[in-house]
């Protein structure tokens, strides 16, 4: 495997993408590419496969759309009932429609038909869509498993597959999906697999997916943004409602959105919010897609001020004008939560994040504070609870990541050997 670490930038231009592309790419004011796209898109426009290693937020939808899009204008053909030319996978919905919205932008004006299919919406539409057959399809693992077994989506013309957040899909228990996917495309195809991270089951399902593949890696976000003020209040966790509803009471708070673990919790801290007149939406993957689009809406518009999610939301969607995050509960991946700060201080803008922990998430602090080498501020002199203030349990100062003991940091479900036990994760938010 050729290895290339993206340190430069180039322009459009000397990428070898065709007029047609460049004139789109100008009319949505991209003036350069990313790293991982002047690495990227030549190696892909020589047919190789890639493995990409870069975080959300990076460019990578353009470093694996503008390539393919180009192939597609360079071999016109006529569509086949129920076939595409390209598949992309992706771990959510958010993301699937979010990699189509780009796809057609970058492909204006050229004809390049595109199909969504994704579960939690009526699929009779996307059967309708795909009977005259389309140029490229993106969607999730299983409604795409579901068009296949009932032969109204067809993969034998496939000549390009990405398989995109390679290690949120295997997190969301997708691994048997892909594989039942992949058995059924092409031996000859040009294949590309994106992911934030390479644990070593994500390494396996690259090897068996890419031939000599390249790969281009974007540096890890070890760093949150310097942009984004970063705040710890240490409570118990009956004292976490009270607290969110006294920050939320300041109009500063614009547009907020605050995280949790679990769907159960996104709803409950909803309803809480609602009952104290803040108006608030839930968004999990326990929604159907339509709810799950309503309360996005909402919170674009600002008819909703104060978005609550899972981690669903820390990846695919692009909000402009977050002015905040709460960590109402800490993840427990701590690369997890640099995703969920990075929803705020964007396109040059400032932004604020807080973290409530309480006793049993101590680890969890210290891992985050070991990955990002940020000490966070400790807001205010005492803790907050539900019966009382009170000084909060005694708290190891935060060493840097290179000081740090490996015991402090939570265990990654099925990554690594040891004893230690988190909170269980929910496979599919």
């Amino acid at each position: 495997m050729t290895e290339i670490i993206s340190t430069t930038n180039d322009s459009f231009a000397s990428l070898g993408l065709i007029e047609p592309i460049q004139r789109a790419l100008a009319a949505l004011s991209f003036t350069a590419p990313t790293p991982i796209q002047a690495r990227a898109i030549p190696e892909l426009l020589a047919g190789r496969d890639l493995l990409g290693v870069a975080q959300t937020g990076t460019g990578k939808t353009g470093a694996f759309a503008l390539p393919i899009i180009q192939h597609l204008l360079a071999e016109k053909v006529r569509y086949s009932p129920y076939r595409t030319r390209v598949l992309i996978l992706a771990p959510t919905r958010e993301l699937a429609l979010q990699i189509d919205e780009s796809i057609r932008r970058f492909s204006a004006g050229t004809g390049l038909r595109t199909v969504v299919i994704l579960g939690g919406v009526g699929r009779t539409p996307q059967v309708q869509r795909m009977q005259r057959g389309t140029d490229i399809v993106v969607g999730t693992p299983g409604r795409i498993k579901d068009l296949m077994n009932t032969r109204e989506l067809l993969l034998d013309q496939v000549t390009h597959f990405v398989l995109d957040e390679g290690d949120q899909m295997l997190d969301l228990g997708f691994i048997r999906d892909i594989r039942t996917i992949m058995a059924a495309l092409p031996a000859k195809r040009q294949s590309m697999l994106f992911s934030a991270t390479m644990p070593t089951e994500v390494g396996k399902l690259a090897s068996s997916l890419l031939r000599d593949p390249v790969r281009v890696q974007v540096q890890a976000e070890t760093a949150t943004p310097d942009k984004i003020e970063q705040h710890v209040y240490f409570t118990d966790a009956g004292g976490k409602k009270h607290l969110l509803v006294n920050l939320l009471r300041d109009a500063s708070m614009e547009r907020v959105i605050v995280f949790t673990r679990t769907k159960r919790g996104a709803d409950k801290v909803a309803e809480h919010l609602e009952g104290a007149g803040i108006p608030a939406e839930a968004m999990h993957g326990n929604k159907s897609q339509n709810a799950r689009q309503r309360s996005l809406e909402l919170f674009k518009n600002g008819q909703a001020r104060v978005l609550v999610a899972t981690d669903l939301a820390a990846r695919g969607i692009h909000v402009t004008g977050i002015t905040h995050v709460i960590n109402y509960e800490l993840p427990n991946e701590p690369e997890s939560y640099v995703h969920r700060i990075g929803r705020t201080a964007r396109a040059g803008a400032s932004g604020i994040a807080f973290a409530f922990c309480d006793p049993s998430e101590q680890a969890f602090l210290r891992a985050i504070q070991r990955l990002t080498g940020v000490v966070m501020h400790v807001a205010g002199p005492h803790a907050v609870s539900a019966v009382g203030d009170h000084p909060p349990a005694e708290i190891v100062p935060i060493r840097p990541a290179s000081s740090a003991p490996d015991a402090d940091r939570p265990k990654r479900r099925g990554r690594r050997s040891g004893s230690g036990r988190r909170p269980r994760q929910n496979k599919a938010a």
